[in-house]
């Protein structure tokens, strides 16, 4: 199975030198780049699972810059390719990916070992008085994922 439409990702280069090391996320010439809303840290406890959300008209740009997690795409668009299908993802430190979210795509995530730290660059400031922003539960019964360990 291959990407949700219109779910992009990047790799993410680290570049060190004597004094640490830099890693750009996102840049205005990229591919995948579409417009600049804010730019904000998430962090999510260890183990806890943040899920699930979706927009309406935002794209998110996700990458987790400390720690590592497990996050989980649900394509709800009724016009989609692509509709009912559900992306993994495992990044972080050992695994630097930025993940293009498109709107009306699920999207939820799970600290795996320590907290994970977010960065996340959407395509539009949040609103206060109308937020773009829709939950669902975490284990909603029409999404088929588990965040269950799998592998023990």
């Amino acid at each position: 199975m291959g990407l949700i439409e219109g779910v992009k990702l990047k790799v993410l280069k680290p570049i060190p030198d004597d004094r640490g090391w830099l890693m750009e996320i996102l840049r205005c010439d990229d591919e995948l780049y579409e417009r600049f809303g804010q730019v904000y840290l998430t962090v999510c406890y260890k183990d806890v699972v943040k899920a699930w959300h979706y927009h309406k008209i935002q794209t998110d740009y996700l990458a987790v810059v400390k720690g590592m997690a497990q996050v989980a795409l649900y394509d709800m668009r009724k016009d989609s390719s692509t509709k009912g299908e559900v992306n993994e993802f495992f990044i972080g430190e050992l695994n630097p990916i930025l993940i293009k979210i498109p709107p009306m795509v699920a999207h939820g995530f799970k600290a795996i070992g320590e907290n994970a730290y977010m960065i996340n660059v959407p395509t539009e400031p949040y609103n206060r008085e109308n937020p773009d922003e829709y939950r669902l539960p975490w284990n909603a019964p029409h999404i088929p994922y588990n965040w269950e360990v799998r592998f023990r």
